[in-house]
């Protein structure tokens, strides 16, 4: 199996996404392949919360043979925002690994796993380290794609390296999708702004 160099793979995915239609159903990929059930070597697993990291998910999964594996903690994190920060922040301080709805089905089958997830306090989320303590990532390729609020990827690799310590890590794709921290910080700021009379 040929693997993409990251500059192609880059370019891949960016034309993909600037070609996605825009409102909702750009947010959404594909029906679901459940990992484990076709002939692919590939696996594309991720992790989402707002959806950004889906999408590129979706666009990677349709433009390769590949498998398609949600990564899901659980316990849902909590709907707002700030109470999921105030968790993700808990569940990194204490080294905590929550457990998953759900792991990969015969994860020895798969040669290259593209793993995507958003930044969170600066490094992976937990359900990340979950998935990579889980799973026997030795001698897999690992092709991270990883969104971020603008801070960067933070010591998000070195967690890869850490918990797949046999596993070839490939550059990441990155790209900076801060919509939700973007939108509470334009509300917060409106609201702080005393309305004016037209």
């Amino acid at each position: 199996m040929t693997i993409p160099s990251p500059d192609q793979g880059r370019r891949a995915v960016v034309a993909a996404l600037a070609s996605l239609p825009l409102g909702r159903s750009a947010a959404e990929p594909d029906a679901q392949v459940v990992a484990g059930q076709s002939s692919a070597r590939m696996l594309v697993a991720y992790f989402s919360r707002s959806g950004n990291t889906r999408v590129i998910a979706g666009v990677i999964h349709r433009g390769m043979q590949s498998d398609l594996f949600e990564i899901q903690p659980a316990t849902d994190y909590p709907a707002d925002y700030l109470e999921t920060v105030a968790q993700a922040r808990e569940e990194r301080d204490s080294a905590i690994e929550p457990v998953l709805r759900a792991t990969i089905a015969d994860i020895a089958r798969y040669d290259t796993v593209y793993l995507g997830f958003p930044i969170w306090g600066e490094t992976a989320p937990p359900v990340i380290r979950s998935l990579l303590s889980r799973h026997d990532m030795s001698g897999k390729t690992i092709v991270p794609f990883i969104t971020h609020g603008g801070y960067g990827i933070g010591n998000s690799l070195r967690v890869l390296a850490s918990h797949a310590p046999k596993a070839r890590i490939l550059e990441a794709f990155t790209m900076q999708a801060d919509q939700e921290r973007k939108t509470m910080e334009s509300v917060n700021a409106w609201l702080a702004t005393p309305p004016t009379v037209r």
